[in-house]
């Protein structure tokens, strides 16, 4: 059992409060947000199987786990459960870079990718909860980038920005965004980019077009986006490796590489650029942490009223993933920045999210505080199964097969990593 005391707490609280540039904003002193925390002095991960306990089989799953881990595909697995709203289960495998075989712990940090989306929406419904800001108020009521076609900027609410409903094709302009484009300029350059649907009337997803919400929500905090993110969320949440930005992934004194099979790949700083829609790094544990949050476990910071705005269903989407995942969820939709489905009659919450190297998931059931956050560092895509495998077991499931790897090649005929 790994132990992390206040002390450690309190250096990564003030590192974080340097890192997101706090100290001319205002913000309690270290000390008292070293108290709002967690209430707690220490905080147990449960990394050993005799501290994992639950209607879980966290043994059966942990063997699973390291036996996808270790295929070609992958690089390294960090993943965490929580059960009945307590973290019961921590498990990392793996490396994170195939060239020094460092391995991955509890401490190694990794990118939430799309997983980020959920923030912003946690922040807007506190700032709305503050009466800060009007989610049904026009996107023109406040000075950001974004045109979008017929000026439908001055009808598009801030709700309907963060439930993806602006009417553009699916990811408008990501090309551009990789290619090194100025995310701001690109929002104001949609105005001419082409329609899905009349905007407000479909589900159609983003990432340069959601992140003009880092610049609303920015104005409405009267700070930067990720020093609001940091002062109301991550912090009093005690999630103190949380950061945004490439210098929060490459300046940790361990972090995953990207990589895609046994390649270690180039990393990319487009999707930092875009922070309310892919920005957010941190360790498992903090993102376990932040799940807890979302399930209502820490209500000093997000009550549930708070919650169930961010929640809430606003549109109808197309089912998630692809492959026999699609085929296994149904009635799905999305709130400010969240998902939510049905999976074998329970219905289900959370997101997903990948980047070049870097892929996480989220899903968890708000009626049982059950759930699972999971990041790899590779673009292998099986991993998505986890959720579902654990959340069979939870449901007492004995023919789950979202672990079987039985259509893959075996391991010994596999190509070997190092070639």
């Amino acid at each position: 059992m790994r132990r992390i005391t206040t002390v450690l707490i309190a250096a990564g609280v003030l590192g974080a409060a340097a890192w997101f540039g706090l100290s001319g904003t205002q913000v309690d002193s270290p000390a008292s947000m070293i108290r709002a925390i967690s209430g707690q002095k220490t905080s147990d991960i449960p990394d050993t199987p005799d501290e994992w306990k639950g209607r879980i089989d966290y043994v059966d799953l942990d063997g699973r786990f390291s036996e996808m881990a270790s295929r070609p595909e992958m690089a390294g697995l960090a993943v965490a459960i929580v059960e009945n709203g307590e973290l019961r289960f921590v498990g990392t495998y793996g490396v994170l870079d195939r060239t020094d075989g460092s391995p991955v712990t509890p401490f190694s940090i990794f990118r939430w990718a799309s997983v980020s989306k959920t923030v912003p929406g946690a922040l807007a419904a506190t700032l709305a909860s503050d009466a800060a800001i009007d989610l049904e108020e026009p996107l023109s009521s406040w000075n950001s980038s974004l045109r979008l076609p017929g000026g439908a900027e001055t009808q598009i609410t801030l709700a309907q920005l963060l439930s993806q409903q602006t009417g553009l094709t699916k990811n408008a302009y990501d090309e551009k965004l990789e290619e090194g484009e100025n995310p701001a300029d690109l929002r104001a350059r949609l105005v001419s980019a082409p329609l899905q649907c009349l905007p407000g009337t479909c589900h159609t997803y983003q990432n340069i077009a959601f992140d003009d919400a880092s610049e609303i929500l920015a104005q409405a905090a009267d700070r930067p986006f990720a020093a609001a993110v940091s002062e109301r969320l991550f912090l009093p949440l005690g999630m103190t490796s949380a950061t945004y930005g490439m210098a929060g992934l490459t300046g940790a004194e361990q972090w995953a590489r990207p990589h895609n099979g046994p390649q270690v790949r180039t990393l990319r700083e487009a999707y930092w650029r875009v922070p309310a829609a892919a920005g957010v790094n941190s360790n498992i544990v903090d993102f376990a942490r932040w799940m807890q949050a979302m399930m209502g476990e820490q209500i000093k910071v997000l009550p549930e009223s708070t919650l169930r705005i961010t929640h809430m269903p606003r549109v109808a989407t197309q089912s998630l993933y692809g492959g026999e995942l699609r085929r296994a969820n149904s009635d799905a939709s999305y709130g400010l920045g969240w998902r939510n489905f049905t999976y074998d009659g329970h219905r289900l919450a959370g997101h997903s999210g990948a980047v070049d190297g870097y892929r996480a998931t989220m899903i968890f059931e708000p009626s049982t505080r059950t759930g699972v956050v999971v990041m790899w560092n590779s673009n292998w895509g099986r991993p998505f199964r986890i959720p579902f495998a654990v959340m069979d077991s939870y449901y007492g499931k004995s023919d789950s097969q979202w672990m079987d790897f039985s259509d893959l090649p075996p391991l010994a005929s596999a190509p070997d990593a190092e070639q």
